[in-house]
């Protein structure tokens, strides 16, 4: 029996025993691969619970796989069968006449030290077999996380993909009249739940980005009256200075050991570059020695190259170097102008946002340049962030007087507006949570 302890945030989870495990050749599959996938109809049931919080879960498990663009859920109107026994196999018949061709129950109860039990399985209703199944414990807390693992489990075991859902964003809210905007860091659940402020908004603060192994954060402030990039403890509020650098600091980004910062530097020429800085010895390295203005800065998940974007060539294009400053070489040759290069964790695109034809756009291309694809347009919209999969993006968006965040999948045809309480720019997707 595998046992798994998550301590920082009181999740642990069990692997259920299942009755005729689902083989290799699961009939029930996702090729997230392909350029059109059709959703896949699946009947996700209430989890049985004597207090309504089964429901609850299921329907966060509903919202984020139908999200994800890959799933259909059937309305629960449509089902025929009433799941009295989670634990027993359900009556496939019923369930195939519906077309739901997965299938989730589940059930939510009360331990004796106060914790709540989890656990769901999931059906291929066609094959009339289960595929896998789960139970978690978690305390009040983190209820919703552990829907969100549950989701998780469901994607990865249909898709073959890890999901994206048991994760936050963080980004600035902004919130008052426009001439007069108050902005503060904020964080929040990746579905807009759980916002929880970081900064009380008498300082500007802009482009907050998440170290790939810790819960901390990278931001600007203008709390000295000149832009300076702080390093935020998520869970302490520890906060510290990264570097008191002569001229404007701007856009950092940790590497992927989180051991150094890459930004952008503003010297009193007009010029700025692209510095590393390890945050341990505090040492500083100038990766770009340009007249022009480099910025952006953005590591492959290997750590081994950076892309950024210069107008050294009369405009803004993306540009890709050795992680040591080598090799800068030029990949984007599209009219517009281009910027926030963000490379994929997969290493396989880099994410851009497009200024051309006075829209803004949203666009993938591969590391070399080639195969660029657009897959949002609109009035004033900027600055991707990738889920951690891979396979989704978010990015801010103004309309009706202020900014709020989307998010679009790689096919560009599932767009979804991110509720949030105020306006909000600048997100920032975290790592899957441990």
């Amino acid at each position: 029996m595998k046992f798994i302890l998550k301590p920082l945030l009181m999740v642990a989870t069990m692997a259920l025993g299942s009755m005729a495990v689902m083989p290799a050749w699961a009939l029930v599959e996702i090729n997230v691969n392909k350029g059109n996938v059709e959703p896949l109809p699946i009947a996700i049931t209430d989890f049985q619970s004597g207090d309504g919080l089964g429901a609850q879960i299921s329907g966060i498990v509903t919202a984020d796989l139908k999200r994800s663009g890959l799933f259909a859920p059937i309305d629960k109107s449509a089902f025929i069968e009433k799941i009295a026994n989670p634990d027993a196999a359900p009556r496939f018949d019923d369930w195939k006449v519906i077309n739901a061709q997965a299938l989730v129950t589940g059930s939510v109860s009360k331990e004796a030290d106060g914790r709540i039990r989890a656990q769901y399985r999931l059906w291929d209703t066609f094959a009339g077999q289960q595929m896998s199944g789960e139970q978690f414990f978690a305390n009040d807390a983190n209820q919703r996380r552990v829907a969100h693992i549950i989701a998780d489990a469901i994607y990865e075991r249909l898709t073959g993909e890890k999901g994206y859902f048991d994760t936050r964003v963080v980004f600035i809210d902004e919130s008052g009249a426009k001439n007069a905007r108050k902005k503060r860091l904020a964080i929040m659940d990746q579905d807009g739940a759980n916002v929880r402020y970081l900064s009380d908004g008498r300082a500007i603060v802009l482009t907050p980005r998440f170290s790939p192994n810790r819960q901390e954060i990278t931001y600007m402030s203008y709390e000295s009256g000149q832009p300076r990039v702080y390093l935020l403890q998520i869970e302490t509020g520890q906060r510290e200075l990264v570097g008191n650098f002569p001229g404007m600091t701007f856009a950092p980004r940790f590497s992927p050991d989180g051991q150094k910062v890459i930004m952008s530097l503003l010297r009193d020429d007009g010029n700025s570059n692209i510095f590393a800085m390890d945050l341990r010895s505090r040492s500083t390295t100038r990766l770009t020695n340009s007249t022009a203005i480099d910025t952006s800065p953005s590591y492959s998940p290997d750590g081994s190259k950076v892309v950024f974007t210069s107008d050294r060539g009369g405009r803004a294009q993306i540009y890709v170097m050795g992680a040591d400053g080598s090799g800068q070489t030029r990949i984007s040759f599209g009219d517009g102008v281009y910027s926030t290069p963000v490379w994929s964790p997969r290493g396989d695109l880099i994410a851009f946002t497009k200024q051309t034809g006075g829209e803004f756009q949203i666009g993938v291309m591969k590391t070399d340049g080639s195969g660029e694809r657009i897959l949002s347009s609109g009035f004033q919209q900027e600055g991707p962030t990738w889920a951690p999969n891979g396979r989704v993006l978010m990015f801010f968006r103004d309309s009706a007087g202020g900014p709020k965040l989307v998010s679009v999948d790689l096919t560009g045809r599932n767009e979804q507006s991110i509720p949030t309480a105020n306006f909000a720019s600048d997100p920032a997707w975290s790592p899957l949570l441990e």
